[in-house]
């Protein structure tokens, strides 16, 4: 998911009815995912390293939306990704980012198209989702533990890929101690 980690799944709104948390991302293939896994990660007790599996961009964060609302996001994504033109270059770097005292980030160019497209759809049916704050692309490579910060040196790595965004996934985030846990509930293909 993205870096909020507020939230939790339960109840959302429309009278105590259940929820999940939800969030839209796009994935960078394996030969990025190569690019990244050969940045030095070295273990350090301030911080967390977020692992392959989970680097992502998001273009929107959904929050809480109630079960019953969940199928209409998925068509509203699925049309989205099928009205789309071409598939969007998403450029990676050029060099790694501390954000504040708690994140590691790796920037994303590239998204801004189909992140406000995404966001626009999704707004008209989630209004209270917050689909109106600026999007800001990048990939979380580390937070910090606690109190602790990312230490300085880390930021400013350099580090450049693009892959062209051929799919956006609607993805179910739990969180829990070990961070959160993705299931994917759609990928919609972006036209070639």
């Amino acid at each position: 998911m993205g870096d909020r980690q507020t939230g939790r799944e339960g109840t959302g709104v429309g009278g105590g009815e259940p929820a999940a948390r939800l969030f839209v991302g796009v994935w960078p293939p394996p030969e990025v995912v190569t690019v990244l896994s050969a940045l030095e990660r070295p273990v350090l007790d301030a911080l967390r390293w977020t692992s392959p599996e989970r680097w992502h961009v998001t273009v929107a964060f959904l929050g809480d939306v109630v079960d019953a609302r969940v199928g209409e996001v998925q068509a509203a994504l699925a049309a989205v990704a099928a009205d789309a033109t071409a598939a969007p270059e998403a450029r990676l770097g050029p060099w790694t980012r501390r954000v504040g005292r708690s994140l590691l980030w790796v920037p994303v160019e590239g998204l801004e198209g189909l992140a406000g497209e995404v966001r626009r759809a999704l707004g008209a049916l989630l209004p209270d989702a917050g689909l109106d704050e600026a999007f800001q692309g990048h990939l979380t490579l580390a937070r910090a533990r606690g109190r602790h910060s990312v230490p300085a040196w880390l930021a400013g790595v350099p580090i450049e890929a693009s892959w062209l965004a051929r799919e956006v996934r609607l993805v179910r985030s739990e969180l829990g101690r070990s961070g959160a846990r993705y299931t994917t509930l759609l990928t919609a293909r972006i036209a070639p």
